[in-house]
């Protein structure tokens, strides 16, 4: 995504894809999650909608072609850095996205892509705004 000590709040999309009682996540390869797994997304490009934004993200990021629905969720990921200057704002809308093909191949962004079930996020380093977000949607049980 980019965007270190930004001058104004960046927005960005995810998707959220669930087949067979499985989530599609990236494990970040860039800060400001870096290493941990996450819903997949990106930065809004001028003129793009949310939905299109999403559905280009997904494909560039993962290799999973995904229609994208409606909106399930809205966060303000920010961070400061050592120095106390804002390092990363992100305000994150996060969409519902139908599955249509592909299998999860990583990024230059992400250093692995997975379908993942609820029993498998036991045991990785999971983005609290994802975890969160999985418990809203019942993936996870709280």
């Amino acid at each position: 995504m980019g965007g270190e000590y930004p001058d104004q709040p960046r927005l960005a999309v995810g998707g959220v894809v669930i087949k067979d009682d499985k989530v599609l996540l990236v494990r970040r390869g860039k800060p400001p999650a870096y290493g941990e797994w996450a819903i997949p997304g990106g930065s809004v490009e001028l003129g793009e909608t949310l939905k299109e934004a999403v559905e280009r993200e997904l494909q560039e990021e993962t290799g999973v072609t995904v229609r994208a629905g409606e909106i399930c969720h809205v966060f303000d990921a920010v961070k400061r850095g050592d120095d106390d200057r804002v390092q990363f704002h992100y305000v994150i809308i996060d969409l519902m996205a139908e599955y249509l093909s592909g299998e999860p191949v990583p990024s230059s962004d992400a250093t692995e892509a997975s379908w993942l079930s609820s029993v498998d996020l036991e045991n990785r380093s999971v983005n609290a705004t994802t975890l969160q977000l999985l418990r809203k949607l019942g993936f996870i049980k709280p």
